[in-house]
């Protein structure tokens, strides 16, 4: 092992990975740090996205959806199943198998691309310093040209309901249940706590979930939030909105919550309880004091537009910086990082960051919602179209939802999109081209799309704009 480097990378997660072999394409000798363990007792790189988070919450909402499918929608399709069982070990051990092969296969990434992994921790030092304390071994002191802290985020706790992994879980420990609660309470309900709320309730959990805060979902379009609201409450979700926990109780096999609601004080036992409350920036470690680099009272790294942070030749991406804790936002920030120090002209558009919801359906939005938009006092037009007057749709057993634009009055720009909908992870996608390239509303008015597809809904909410959709009744707004 070296112990100089033109670039380290500390965290091995999304952004980091991908930072670093940007930098070793780049011609850089590149060296990444990532002290993950996995549940193999082996070393893993992937960060939380990999291991914990993003790809075996999928594998799990997919495999839960296909139960619930045969459960309740095979036979309209006329497709017997007989009777249907539920083996959770082989559910998990799928699960599990995606995620070996995604995390071996970014590993061996690093080798095709000769980038160093030091297994182990790594903290920012003076002078661009960086102390590597290897999982087995001596402390090394190490030196780079450039350093990228990309450390990613954990789970944030409450003192109203500690951890334990087994009674009361957090993200990680909601992707383990060896069995399908009875009963499941949930901490939250935004996008981690509905997914995860999902998956068991599909497996036959009764899920009722606990959010504080008043409104469903406060930083989407509101039309979104409040039919998304609808839907799944009608899948079986049970969420109250404005209820404070106050207190949990743990038994052997149970947990006691107490909490306010509408002006009272509840009490309920659960099964399992999951605690979905957000992330916070994972720092413990990261910067010795005489590191020079600056964070807020949140712990977040104070970082300018293309993430330098006050030292010069040190970066921070990801869950440690401003912005959603988002995996695609992480990578774009390694990627655009790695650029930076080779001198290349880049930038990220923030205003084009996709959100995405993994429920089902799915809800996923870009740029911005209506509320903000009218809140700006600029003039603004929306258009917003049903899946249910979607052949496609209807064909797939998918009506729920709909396909909404917000667009600039004056300039016809397209200033948001938002879905709630099938393949909604998808088709937004279609929006973060349109304003990527700065697309007028009339661009996607115009385009042709394929029939019969999901995506004649994009176009229908594109013409609805301006009341020319032909498949849905509209009545012009009054000015």
């Amino acid at each position: 092992m070296a112990d100089k480097y033109d670039v380290i990378v500390i965290g091995g997660g999304p952004g980091g990975y991908v930072a670093a072999i940007r930098c070793a394409q780049l011609g850089f000798n590149t060296a990444c740090i990532e002290k993950r363990v996995n549940k193999q007792d082996q070393p893993a790189l992937g960060g939380t996205c990999l291991n914990v988070g993003c790809i075996p919450s999928k594998a799990l909402l997919d495999s839960s959806w296909k139960y619930h499918e045969a459960e309740h929608a095979f036979a309209e399709h006329g497709v017997g199943v007989g009777k249907l069982t539920l083996d959770l070990d082989t559910m998990h051990q799928r699960k599990d198998k995606v995620v070996q092969q995604l995390t071996g296969g970014v590993a061996s990434l690093f080798k095709s691309n000769k980038v160093t992994w030091l297994q182990g921790s790594g903290q920012l030092k003076a002078n661009k310093q960086v102390q590597f304390t290897p999982l087995e071994g001596d402390e090394q002191s190490l030196e780079a040209e450039h350093v990228i802290l990309a450390a990613g985020s954990v789970p944030v706790d409450i003192p109203v309901a500690e951890v334990d992994q087994k009674i009361i879980v957090d993200s990680t420990g909601a992707l383990e249940f060896d069995s399908v609660p009875k009963k499941l309470g949930v901490i939250g309900a935004g996008i981690i706590g509905l997914e995860l709320g999902s998956v068991w309730a599909r497996l036959g959990s009764e899920v009722k979930v606990l959010e504080a805060v008043d409104t469903f979902l406060p930083t989407v379009d509101r039309q979104i939030g409040k039919e998304a609201f609808k839907l799944f409450s009608k899948q079986g979700l049970d969420i109250h909105l404005g209820a404070r926990v106050t207190g949990t109780k743990k038994n052997k096999n149970s947990v006691r919550v107490t909490y306010s609601y509408d002006g009272e004080e509840h009490e309920e036992t659960f099964d399992r309880l999951i605690v979905a409350v957000g992330r916070r920036p994972y720092t413990e470690g990261l910067l010795s004091q005489d590191a020079g680099v600056t964070m807020d009272e949140r712990n977040y790294v104070y970082v300018d537009s293309q993430c330098r942070t006050d030292v010069p030749g040190v970066y921070a991406i990801g869950d440690l910086v401003r912005g959603p804790a988002l995996a695609h936002k992480a990578i774009e920030e390694g990627v655009m990082v790695a650029d930076v120090i080779a001198g290349e002209h880049t930038q990220v558009n923030y205003d084009a960051v996709p959100g995405v919801i993994y429920t089902h359906p799915e809800v996923a939005w870009v740029g911005k919602t209506e509320e903000e938009v009218k809140d700006s006092g600029e003039p603004y037009k929306t258009g917003a179209v049903p899946f249910a007057a979607n052949g496609r749709a209807l064909a797939a057993g998918e009506p729920g939802g709909l396909v909404k634009f917000v667009v600039d009055e004056k300039t016809d720009r397209v200033l948001g999109m938002h879905i709630l909908g099938p393949q909604a992870s998808e088709l937004i996608q279609q929006g973060v081209v349109a304003m990527e390239f700065g697309a007028s509303i009339e661009d996607l008015q115009l385009m042709v799309f394929g029939h019969p597809s999901l995506s004649e809904t994009v176009h229908e909410a594109a013409l609805a704009t301006d009341y020319k959709a032909i498949h849905v009744a509209q009545r012009r707004r009054k000015k």
